[in-house]
């Protein structure tokens, strides 16, 4: 399974909900992260002040780097991301690129995406798709 940025960020909060820390707990298979998503924490934690940024930081290193394997976003990833844009783009659906290019992965991987952005992602073909956020 792969965790979604938004997943991210609430293992690495203090007041991480208990239902995400259980749910991690209960995983069934290989848990991981992609390179898209740790792209997106690197870019929000450039965006905050300096000492503040570098304990986020660590947090998220001593979660992510130590704790989960990434996954590239690679050539097959690309073209499964390609099809599956133009398809949405066809459709009227469009979605952001960062949860596309997520999205491509988890298909090509044929790996559940664990996310609170479920009702957007719930448009794509044949995504296995869990949130551990909403209620």
């Amino acid at each position: 399974m792969i965790l979604d940025t938004d997943i991210l960020s609430a293992l690495s909060d203090p007041q991480c909900p208990e239902r995400v820390i259980k749910a991690l707990a209960r995983a069934s298979e290989p848990v991981f992260t992609t390179a898209v998503n740790w792209a997106e924490v690197c870019y929000g934690l450039a965006r905050r002040p300096g000492r503040q940024s570098q304990q986020l930081r660590e947090r998220y290193e001593e979660l992510i780097v130590s704790s989960l394997a990434i996954i590239d976003f690679d050539r097959e990833s690309a073209e499964a991301y390609a099809e599956l844009r133009a398809e949405l783009e066809r459709r009227g659906q469009r979605l952001a690129e960062g949860d596309l290019m997520v999205a491509s992965i988890a298909l090509r991987h044929d790996m559940t995406l664990v996310s609170g952005n479920t009702r957007h992602l719930a448009r794509i073909p044949g995504l296995k798709l869990e949130s551990w956020l909403e209620g």
